[in-house]
Protein backbone atom coordinates (compact mmCIF):
# COMPACT_ATOMS: atom_id res chain seq x y z
CA UNK A 1 0.00 0.00 0.00
CA UNK A 2 1.40 3.36 -1.05
CA UNK A 3 0.41 6.53 0.80
CA UNK A 4 0.88 10.17 -0.13
CA UNK A 5 0.68 13.25 2.11
CA UNK A 6 0.72 16.89 1.02
CA UNK A 7 0.11 20.22 2.69
CA UNK A 8 -1.50 21.92 -0.29
CA UNK A 9 -1.76 25.36 1.36
CA UNK A 10 -5.21 25.82 -0.14
CA UNK A 11 -6.90 23.11 -2.20
CA UNK A 12 -8.43 25.66 -4.55
CA UNK A 13 -4.98 26.83 -5.59
CA UNK A 14 -3.55 23.39 -6.43
CA UNK A 15 -6.85 22.42 -8.06
CA UNK A 16 -6.62 25.43 -10.39
CA UNK A 17 -3.09 24.35 -11.32
CA UNK A 18 -4.42 20.81 -11.90
CA UNK A 19 -1.59 19.42 -9.77
CA UNK A 20 -3.72 17.47 -7.30
CA UNK A 21 -5.94 16.05 -10.05
CA UNK A 22 -2.83 14.63 -11.73
CA UNK A 23 -1.97 12.79 -8.49
CA UNK A 24 -5.51 11.43 -8.16
CA UNK A 25 -5.77 10.43 -11.82
CA UNK A 26 -2.46 8.55 -11.66
CA UNK A 27 -4.06 6.10 -9.19
CA UNK A 28 -0.53 5.47 -7.92
CA UNK A 29 -1.49 5.98 -4.29
CA UNK A 30 -3.89 3.90 -2.24
CA UNK A 31 -4.34 6.64 0.37
CA UNK A 32 -3.96 10.41 -0.16
CA UNK A 33 -3.73 12.75 2.82
CA UNK A 34 -4.13 16.49 2.27
CA UNK A 35 -3.62 19.23 4.85
CA UNK A 36 -4.36 22.96 5.05
CA UNK A 37 -7.12 22.45 2.51
CA UNK A 38 -9.03 25.61 3.59
CA UNK A 39 -12.36 24.43 2.19
CA UNK A 40 -15.67 22.98 3.39
CA UNK A 41 -16.53 20.93 0.28
CA UNK A 42 -14.56 19.37 -2.58
CA UNK A 43 -17.45 19.37 -5.07
CA UNK A 44 -16.46 21.12 -8.27
CA UNK A 45 -12.78 21.27 -7.28
CA UNK A 46 -11.51 17.73 -7.76
CA UNK A 47 -12.90 14.45 -9.06
CA UNK A 48 -12.31 11.48 -6.77
CA UNK A 49 -14.13 8.70 -8.64
CA UNK A 50 -11.57 6.03 -7.72
CA UNK A 51 -11.50 6.96 -4.03
CA UNK A 52 -13.71 7.22 -0.99
CA UNK A 53 -13.33 10.80 0.23
CA UNK A 54 -13.61 12.28 3.72
CA UNK A 55 -13.25 15.87 4.85
CA UNK A 56 -12.60 17.50 8.21
CA UNK A 57 -12.93 21.27 7.72
CA UNK A 58 -12.33 24.04 10.20
CA UNK A 59 -15.53 25.03 11.97
CA UNK A 60 -14.06 28.03 13.79
CA UNK A 61 -13.02 29.98 10.72
CA UNK A 62 -13.63 29.61 6.97
CA UNK A 63 -10.65 29.35 4.67
CA UNK A 64 -8.49 27.99 7.47
CA UNK A 65 -6.78 24.69 8.26
CA UNK A 66 -8.72 21.51 7.35
CA UNK A 67 -7.76 18.02 6.20
CA UNK A 68 -9.04 15.64 3.50
CA UNK A 69 -8.35 11.92 3.15
CA UNK A 70 -8.91 9.85 0.02
CA UNK A 71 -8.78 6.05 0.17
CA UNK A 72 -9.20 3.34 -2.47
CA UNK A 73 -10.14 0.92 0.30
CA UNK A 74 -13.44 1.59 2.03
CA UNK A 75 -12.61 2.18 5.68
CA UNK A 76 -14.11 0.14 8.48
CA UNK A 77 -14.59 3.36 10.42
CA UNK A 78 -13.88 7.08 10.14
CA UNK A 79 -12.95 9.13 13.20
CA UNK A 80 -13.27 12.90 12.95
CA UNK A 81 -10.89 14.70 15.30
CA UNK A 82 -9.40 13.53 18.58
CA UNK A 83 -12.54 13.94 20.67
CA UNK A 84 -11.64 17.40 21.98
CA UNK A 85 -13.44 20.37 20.43
CA UNK A 86 -10.62 22.71 21.43
CA UNK A 87 -8.61 21.17 18.60
CA UNK A 88 -11.28 19.50 16.49
CA UNK A 89 -12.94 22.83 15.71
CA UNK A 90 -9.88 23.69 13.64
CA UNK A 91 -10.19 20.53 11.51
CA UNK A 92 -6.75 19.08 12.21
CA UNK A 93 -7.11 15.30 12.47
CA UNK A 94 -8.98 12.70 10.42
CA UNK A 95 -8.51 8.96 10.97
CA UNK A 96 -9.46 5.99 8.84
CA UNK A 97 -9.58 2.50 10.26
CA UNK A 98 -8.42 0.14 7.53
CA UNK A 99 -8.10 -3.63 7.71
CA UNK A 100 -4.53 -3.76 9.04
CA UNK A 101 -4.00 -0.39 10.72
CA UNK A 102 -5.30 3.09 11.43
CA UNK A 103 -4.23 5.89 9.06
CA UNK A 104 -4.19 9.31 10.72
CA UNK A 105 -4.14 12.48 8.63
CA UNK A 106 -2.72 15.26 10.80
CA UNK A 107 -2.16 18.99 10.49
CA UNK A 108 -0.33 20.07 13.63
CA UNK A 109 -0.74 23.68 14.80
CA UNK A 110 1.88 26.29 13.97
CA UNK A 111 3.29 27.84 17.13
CA UNK A 112 3.54 31.19 15.28
CA UNK A 113 6.50 33.47 14.90
CA UNK A 114 5.92 35.13 18.29
CA UNK A 115 5.30 31.67 19.85
CA UNK A 116 1.83 32.85 20.92
CA UNK A 117 0.41 29.40 20.07
CA UNK A 118 3.24 27.33 21.48
CA UNK A 119 1.29 26.25 24.55
CA UNK A 120 -1.72 25.39 22.37
CA UNK A 121 0.48 23.27 20.12
CA UNK A 122 2.14 21.48 23.03
CA UNK A 123 -1.29 20.61 24.46
CA UNK A 124 -2.35 19.35 21.04
CA UNK A 125 0.80 17.22 20.84
CA UNK A 126 0.06 15.65 24.20
CA UNK A 127 -3.55 14.92 23.33
CA UNK A 128 -2.93 13.48 19.87
CA UNK A 129 -0.36 11.08 21.33
CA UNK A 130 -2.91 9.89 23.90
CA UNK A 131 -5.41 9.46 21.03
CA UNK A 132 -2.87 7.47 19.02
CA UNK A 133 -1.94 5.21 21.91
CA UNK A 134 -5.60 4.42 22.56
CA UNK A 135 -6.09 3.41 18.93
CA UNK A 136 -2.87 1.44 18.97
CA UNK A 137 -4.33 -0.94 21.55
CA UNK A 138 -6.50 -2.21 18.71
CA UNK A 139 -4.28 -1.90 15.61
CA UNK A 140 -0.94 -0.41 14.52
CA UNK A 141 -0.74 3.25 13.53
CA UNK A 142 0.31 5.14 10.40
CA UNK A 143 0.31 8.91 10.87
CA UNK A 144 1.15 11.34 8.09
CA UNK A 145 0.95 15.06 7.65
CA UNK A 146 2.44 18.44 8.44
CA UNK A 147 3.89 18.31 11.96
CA UNK A 148 5.12 21.92 11.79
CA UNK A 149 8.43 21.01 13.42
CA UNK A 150 11.91 20.18 12.20
CA UNK A 151 13.10 17.40 14.49
CA UNK A 152 16.90 17.72 14.40
CA UNK A 153 19.57 19.87 12.82
CA UNK A 154 19.55 17.45 9.89
CA UNK A 155 15.99 18.58 9.14
CA UNK A 156 16.65 22.29 8.69
CA UNK A 157 19.01 24.19 6.42
CA UNK A 158 20.01 26.84 8.95
CA UNK A 159 19.69 25.36 12.44
CA UNK A 160 21.77 27.93 14.31
CA UNK A 161 19.87 30.88 12.83
CA UNK A 162 16.52 29.28 13.64
CA UNK A 163 17.26 27.95 17.11
CA UNK A 164 14.26 28.72 19.32
CA UNK A 165 12.12 29.83 16.38
CA UNK A 166 8.60 28.53 15.77
CA UNK A 167 8.90 24.96 14.55
CA UNK A 168 12.40 24.59 15.99
CA UNK A 169 11.91 25.22 19.69
CA UNK A 170 13.26 22.75 22.22
CA UNK A 171 9.71 21.92 23.35
CA UNK A 172 8.41 21.14 19.87
CA UNK A 173 11.43 19.02 18.98
CA UNK A 174 11.14 17.16 22.28
CA UNK A 175 7.68 15.96 21.27
CA UNK A 176 9.18 14.13 18.29
CA UNK A 177 11.67 12.53 20.69
CA UNK A 178 8.74 11.43 22.85
CA UNK A 179 6.96 10.03 19.82
CA UNK A 180 10.02 7.96 18.95
CA UNK A 181 10.43 6.86 22.58
CA UNK A 182 6.84 5.58 22.49
CA UNK A 183 7.75 3.33 19.58
CA UNK A 184 6.95 5.37 16.48
CA UNK A 185 9.31 5.29 13.52
CA UNK A 186 10.19 8.23 11.27
CA UNK A 187 9.92 6.29 8.01
CA UNK A 188 12.02 8.72 5.98
CA UNK A 189 14.99 8.14 8.28
CA UNK A 190 14.84 4.41 7.65
CA UNK A 191 16.13 5.15 4.15
CA UNK A 192 17.89 8.49 4.33
CA UNK A 193 20.16 9.66 7.16
CA UNK A 194 21.52 12.76 5.41
CA UNK A 195 20.73 16.44 5.71
CA UNK A 196 19.59 18.62 2.82
CA UNK A 197 16.23 16.85 2.45
CA UNK A 198 13.39 19.27 3.05
CA UNK A 199 9.64 19.44 2.52
CA UNK A 200 8.91 23.15 3.07
CA UNK A 201 10.47 26.36 1.83
CA UNK A 202 9.22 29.79 2.85
CA UNK A 203 7.47 32.00 0.32
CA UNK A 204 9.01 35.04 2.03
CA UNK A 205 12.23 34.54 0.08
CA UNK A 206 11.74 33.72 -3.61
CA UNK A 207 15.03 31.87 -3.86
CA UNK A 208 14.50 29.68 -0.76
CA UNK A 209 13.29 26.66 -2.71
CA UNK A 210 15.67 27.25 -5.59
CA UNK A 211 18.59 27.29 -3.13
CA UNK A 212 17.10 24.51 -0.97
CA UNK A 213 16.97 26.63 2.18
CA UNK A 214 14.20 24.58 3.73
CA UNK A 215 12.80 22.57 6.59
CA UNK A 216 11.65 18.94 6.81
CA UNK A 217 8.36 19.30 8.67
CA UNK A 218 6.16 16.78 6.81
CA UNK A 219 6.37 13.17 7.95
CA UNK A 220 5.05 9.65 7.88
CA UNK A 221 5.49 7.82 11.18
CA UNK A 222 4.46 4.22 11.80
CA UNK A 223 4.19 2.38 15.09
CA UNK A 224 7.08 -0.06 15.44
CA UNK A 225 4.79 -3.04 14.79
CA UNK A 226 4.88 -1.98 11.12
CA UNK A 227 8.57 -1.14 10.84
CA UNK A 228 9.56 -4.30 8.98
CA UNK A 229 6.73 -3.76 6.50
CA UNK A 230 7.93 -0.31 5.39
CA UNK A 231 9.42 -0.75 1.92
CA UNK A 232 10.05 2.85 0.88
CA UNK A 233 9.63 6.44 2.06
CA UNK A 234 10.65 9.78 0.65
CA UNK A 235 9.99 13.37 -0.31
CA UNK A 236 8.75 14.39 -3.76
CA UNK A 237 10.79 17.59 -3.91
CA UNK A 238 10.03 18.33 -7.55
CA UNK A 239 6.25 18.47 -7.07
CA UNK A 240 5.09 22.06 -7.54
CA UNK A 241 1.86 23.78 -6.50
CA UNK A 242 2.47 24.50 -2.81
CA UNK A 243 5.21 25.78 -0.52
CA UNK A 244 5.35 22.18 0.75
CA UNK A 245 6.55 19.10 -1.10
CA UNK A 246 4.56 15.89 -0.67
CA UNK A 247 5.92 12.92 1.24
CA UNK A 248 5.15 9.24 0.71
CA UNK A 249 5.48 5.85 2.34
CA UNK A 250 5.05 2.34 0.97
CA UNK A 251 3.98 -0.43 3.33
CA UNK A 252 3.91 -4.10 2.35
Amino acid sequence: MKMFSWNVNGLRSVARKNEIQKIINSKEYDVILLQETKIEDINGLIKTDSYFSYIMPSKVKKGYSGVITLSKEKPIDVIYGIEDEKYDGEGRVLTLELKDYFVINSYFPNSRRDLSRLSYKLEFNKNILIFMENLRKKKPIVIGGDFNVAHTELDIARPKQNEGSAGFTVQERKFVDELIDEGYIDTFRLFNKKNGNYSWWTYLYKSARENNIGWRIDYFFVSKELQNRVKAAGILEKQQGSDHAPVFVEID
